[in-house]
């Protein structure tokens, strides 16, 4: 059966939308939003809608308005953590931690966020440490300071930041070999795309569990 549930919230960017697949027995909510060139359609997020609620953990896909306006470009980062800021009470009506995440600009609305929302901790899924090509333009400062227990899963080839660029700090990196950004991985690759998704899942698991 599929329980999944669409909810519309009025923000004061305009109004964002909640698809929310619940958990049988739910003990975190882990709030995802998208990135910057795409929708909660991506293959990380549906990943961890599919699995995470197997495990307890109920899974809220995030849309900041922008998306739901049916806008192409995201705006500013300031108009993004408006949004973000808007939906929060109807992430934690449900009166369980929430766990802030989010992909590449999603991941850090999170990290900003994430501390004067109450977060639980934050999920940082392939985070844009700098631009392509970019690296003096470091983005670390805003990972660094989420303040809350935080894990980064990246991809060992993501052009806005491998692995080994990340520096040092209180948080948690787990590596998806051979994967770019959006998680995919080479047809060559040592390892299948699902295998590419199971790596990341299982880490997520892992993780949430430990926090519960």
């Amino acid at each position: 059966m599929n329980t999944q549930r669409i909810e519309t919230v009025e923000t004061a960017a305009g109004p964002a939308r909640i698809t929310w697949h619940p958990a049988g027995r739910p003990r975190l909510t882990l709030a995802v939003g998208h990135g910057a060139g795409g929708g909660i359609e991506a293959r990380d997020l549906q990943a961890l809608a599919r699995v995470l609620p197997e495990h307890g953990v109920g899974v809220a896909l995030v849309e900041q308005p922008w998306r739901v306006a049916g806008r192409k470009v995201a705006p500013a980062p300031k108009t993004l953590d408006t949004g973000c800021r808007g939906v929060w009470p109807a992430l934690t009506a449900l009166g369980r931690p929430v766990i802030a995440g989010g992909r590449s600009a999603g991941a850090r609305v999170a990290c900003r966020t994430a501390a004067e929302l109450g977060a639980q901790a934050v999920l940082a899924l392939g985070f844009p440490l700098h631009p392509p090509g970019r690296p003096e333009r470091s983005r670390a400062g805003e990972l660094l300071g989420a303040g809350v227990p935080t894990l980064v899963v990246q991809g060992g080839r993501d052009p806005f930041g491998r692995p080994e660029e990340f520096p040092e700090g209180g948080y948690e990196l787990v590596e998806v070999p051979q994967a770019d950004h959006g998680f995919a991985v080479p047809r060559r690759a040592e390892i299948t795309q699902e295998q590419a998704l199971e790596a990341l899942t299982d880490a997520v698991v892992k993780w949430a569990g430990s926090l519960a």
